[in-house]
C-alpha cells in the first residue's frame, strides 16, 4: 500500500523518532508497513525512506538504488532495511554532493556528509546486522538517519545558495 509522505512542517518531521522494541519487529503488521515503506519508496522515486516521513515515529528506515531517474549515474544500493541504526563516521573527511528528499519536495542543496561510515542496526528479521558502507550509500543512510533524530538536510547545509528548486537545479547545476 502506497502510504501518505509527510512534508516539512508537519510535526513528525522534526520529532525524533522513537526506537523500535525488538520483539516487535517480526510481527505481521511490522512486516507489512516495512513493505508498505519500500513500495511508497519506490512509487514516489525514493532512494531512501524513513517512518517518520510517512507519519510513523519509529526508527526504521530502507533504502535500495537501481536505477533512479532522481539520481542517475548513482550505483545500486540493494535493498536494505534498517531499525534502530546506529552510524559512525570513519574520518572526519566529507564530501560535498546534492541532496533532495521527498518531504522537502522540489528542492535540492549541496550536503557535507562523511565519506565512510560504520553501522549497526536491526534487519527486518531482528537480527543484529554490521556493516561498512561508503560513498552514496554512506550518504543515504545518513540522510535517513537524520530523519530519525528530526532533522532533514536543510539542516546539514553550512551555505543555502545552493539551495535550489529541482526546474533551476536541471537547467543550471546538473552536469
Amino acid at each position: 500500500m502506497i502510504l501518505k509522505v509527510s512534508r516539512l512542517g508537519h510535526p513528525v518531521i522534526r520529532t525524533p523518532a522513537q526506537a523500535v522494541a525488538k520483539e516487535t519487529i517480526a510481527s505481521p503488521a511490522m512486516q507489512r508497513f516495512i513493505d508498505d515503506m519500500i513500495e511508497t519508496m519506490h512509487e514516489y522515486d525514493g532512494v531512501g525512506l524513513a517512518a517518520p516521513q510517512v507519519h510513523v515515529s519509529q526508527q526504521i528506515a530502507v533504502i535500495e538504488v537501481t536505477q533512479n531517474r532522481r539520481y542517475p549515474g548513482e550505483g545500486p544500493i540493494p535493498l536494505t532495511v534498517l531499525i534502530n541504526p546506529k552510524i559512525h563516521q570513519l574520518a572526519k573527511k566529507q564530501l560535498v554532493d546534492w541532496e533532495g528528499c521527498l518531504s522537502v519536495e522540489g528542492l535540492r542543496g549541496q550536503v557535507p556528509r562523511a565519506e565512510a561510515l560504520d553501522v549497526e542496526a536491526y534487519n527486518r528479521k531482528g537480527e543484529k546486522v554490521r556493516f561498512h558502507a561508503q560513498g552514496f550509500f554512506a550518504r543515504v543512510i545518513q540522510h535517513e538517519c537524520d530523519h530519525l533524530a528530526g532533522k532533514v538536510f536543510l539542516d546539514r547545509m553550512p551555505d543555502l545558495k545552493t539551495l535550489t528548486h529541482l526546474q533551476e537545479f536541471a537547467r543550471y547545476w546538473h552536469d
